[in-house]
């Protein structure tokens, strides 16, 4: 499992302009290695850039992968003594039971190999093998990791935990719960693509993204647009970036495989999620569905009819298909 790069979601609510809308307040500017955007009802409580920031900090602080004095850094590097903070205890809860309901193919402890095969930060191992491999996979199970005492115990000291599957998704929840805190209800909150939306827009009516059309031209266009009532909403994968089999001209997305540690093909180009749940939850999901791969997600989602999805997947012949389940609704 890796996180892969997003498939673009635009925001068309206000279109492309920078400009406030009347009623309306936008703040943009730079995390977790990407982009956000804001955009919020005026209420008496301002929200300032300087107050995001320090959200996101208290994010990278606690969970980032890439920052050598945050607590799960800490924790990898073997450090028993880090008590974590609650952000860090919620995002372990939620990632405990989306790696149950998805048999492990969502395992932030497959961070070890994600680093080994040179998607991680560091310790990129090079010509690896199925012996190394194999080796690795020993720190590698997220029942292998307990949360004691507010505290990590695990049960090998090189197991590696990584959050970066479902953080960018929780920093969004943050800065939601933070603009609830000040009383705005009416907000779009955007980290890199995951959104997360409470209220209505400067029309009165629910948000509207649109989700961009495959095109393989250099052009863009919109696919479809989707509503979010109440809703969140994060995409993983990239259709513009897969692989083509030369053997069988299929259309492969090359993901970590949690059960064979080796960077597996799914047929799964691109999984949107959406859901009346935290942005953390969906994110953490679509990112199961790229290793899974289009069957196994269309048979999971089956028992969790409440997620919405849009996928664009490669079919037998190496074509590419889109999946919209029944559930949600669309509009060109």
């Amino acid at each position: 499992m890796k996180k892969n790069y997003l498939f673009i979601l635009l925001i068309v609510a206000f279109g492309c302009e920078d400009q406030n809308v009347i009623g309306y307040s936008k703040l943009k500017g730079i995390a977790l290695g990407t982009s956000f955007h804001i955009t919020y009802k005026n209420s008496k409580n301002n929200v300032s850039e300087k107050q995001i920031d320090s959200l996101i900090h208290l994010v990278n602080k606690s969970m980032s992968t890439y920052l050598p004095t945050s607590d799960i850094s800490k924790i990898n590097r073997g450090d028993t003594t880090v008590v974590v903070d609650k952000m860090f205890q919620e995002v372990f809860v939620k990632s405990e039971k989306i790696f149950k309901e998805t048999s492990g193919a969502f395992d932030p402890t497959i961070g070890i190999l994600v680093n080994a095969w040179g998607f991680g930060p560091d310790n990129v191992v090079e010509n690896l093998d199925s012996l190394h491999v194999s080796s690795m996979l020993e720190f590698v199970g997220f029942q292998k990791v307990k949360l004691q005492n507010n505290k990590i115990v695990k049960e090998y000291r090189n197991t590696y935990i990584d959050f970066n599957a479902i953080a960018k998704g929780y920093a969004v929840d943050v800065i939601g719960r933070f603009l609830e805190l000040k009383k705005i209800d009416d907000y779009l909150v955007e980290i890199g693509g995951e959104i997360r939306a409470r209220g209505s827009n400067p029309d009165g009516k629910i948000w509207r993204i649109a989700i961009e059309k495959p095109n393989f031209d250099g052009t863009r266009s919109f696919q479809t647009v989707i509503g979010l009532d109440n809703e969140s909403i994060a995409t993983s994968g990239n259709y513009r970036k897969f692989k083509i089999d030369a053997l069988s001209g299929k259309k492969f997305a090359h993901t970590i495989d949690t059960e064979t540690g080796f960077p597996s093909q799914s047929n799964l180009l691109s999984a949107s999620v959406i859901a009346k749940s935290d942005c953390a939850d969906v994110d953490a999901y679509a990112t199961a569905f790229m290793a899974m791969g289009f069957k196994k997600s269309k048979l999971f989602l089956q028992k969790y009819p409440k997620l919405k999805c849009f996928f664009i997947y490669s079919d037998d012949n190496g074509d590419i298909k889109m999946f919209t389940t029944e559930n949600l609704n669309t509009s060109n």
